[in-house]
């Protein structure tokens, strides 16, 4: 075992890995990824053990979104065949929630396209939505767009957990994916939620043509603002987008991606989320090895995601456990 991997290890356990450690923790994973992996799944284990935390998600309102971001199928600057809706009606989304809940989910996610909410009624759908979810036992989270501290407020008053709401990248590469809102403003909103005592979940995209160094900035930057759980999705090209013709990650990056992570924030939920089949290919399952003890379960938001009994069989299959069984 490399010395300097071993010290790595140390400054991230003490919580004491510093920026100026990411060009040092970036050959590490690309000289001995294996080590590497296995010092991060210790990470992991330390902070998580053999537990998972598995979250589920509802596409409560799809498409028209105004917003511009290079990435995503249902932004109208981009050309691409999505199926569009308003607002799911509130037992369809609670339905959802249910069903992910008998697969033994227990965090369970409402996400709408768009800006944020604009209808009055739409928030009073949500809350009631979430308000009926905490009941069942489901800590409830919300990807709602950017929202005003009276609608976080009314949220929360309804039962909310977590709120979720990625900064997509570091906040240097962030225009060449978005123009039409700020890397600061999503910070704000991220703020605004913490202030009232919500829990955070931001993370974002990888393989959008970011560097290496991009992505331990955005760590960092999570680092600093006190999120709890990272998610970290993988891009799925989608034909009449910007990235459409992006070159996929190739399954060892992302798993030196989900490692970098896992030592940058070691006591923090990393959870794999949207395209991470593809993404790790035959590799899916060391997820787990690289140092990610979170996954999200079921569809995404415009593609099919893996199925349940799918991820189950995997997990039972590396003697892990669901973290709320």
């Amino acid at each position: 075992m490399e010395t300097g991997a071993n010290i790595l290890y140390d400054k991230s356990l003490a919580g004491l890995l510093l920026p100026d450690d990411a060009p040092a923790l970036m050959d590490a994973l690309a000289a001995n990824p294996w080590d590497m992996f296995r010092l991060a799944a210790r990470l992991r284990e330390e902070r998580f053990g053999s537990g998972v935390d598995a979250c589920s998600i509802v596409n409560a309102k799809s498409g028209n979104c105004s917003e511009d971001c290079a990435f995503c199928a249902q932004s109208v600057h981009h050309n691409v065949d999505v199926n569009t809706y308003g607002l799911l009606a509130e037992d369809e989304i609670v339905g959802k929630a249910a069903e992910a809940c008998g697969r033994g989910v227990r965090r369970f996610c409402i996400v709408t396209s768009g800006r944020g909410i604009s209808s009055a009624g739409d928030l009073d759908t949500i809350a009631r939505c979430i308000t009926r979810i905490r009941e069942m036992g489901v800590m409830p989270c919300a990807t709602l767009g950017t929202l005003d501290m009276g609608q976080l407020r009314t949220l929360r008053d309804a039962g909310l957990n977590r709120y979720h709401h990625n900064i997509e990248t570091s906040r240097g590469y962030f225009e060449k994916i978005c123009s039409t809102h700020s890397y600061d403003e999503r910070v704000g909103t991220l703020m605004d939620a913490e202030g009232l005592g919500l829990s955070l979940c931001s993370g974002g995209i990888i393989g959008m043509g970011e560097t290496m160094a991009d992505r331990a900035e955005m760590a960092f930057a999570l680092r600093e603002i006190g999120v709890d759980s990272v998610p970290l999705n993988f891009l799925m090209p989608m034909p009449g987008t910007p990235l459409e013709d992006a070159e996929p990650i190739t399954p060892m990056d992302a798993l030196r991606t989900i490692a970098l992570f896992r030592f940058i924030l070691p006591d923090k939920e990393i959870r794999v989320c949207g395209g991470r089949v593809k993404a790790l290919g035959d590799l899916h399952p060391l997820m787990f090895l690289a140092g990610a003890n979170g996954v999200l379960m079921g569809d995404y938001l415009t593609t099919p995601g893996r199925d349940f009994e799918g991820d189950l069989r995997m997990l039972a299959g590396l003697g892990m456990r669901l973290a709320y069984e």
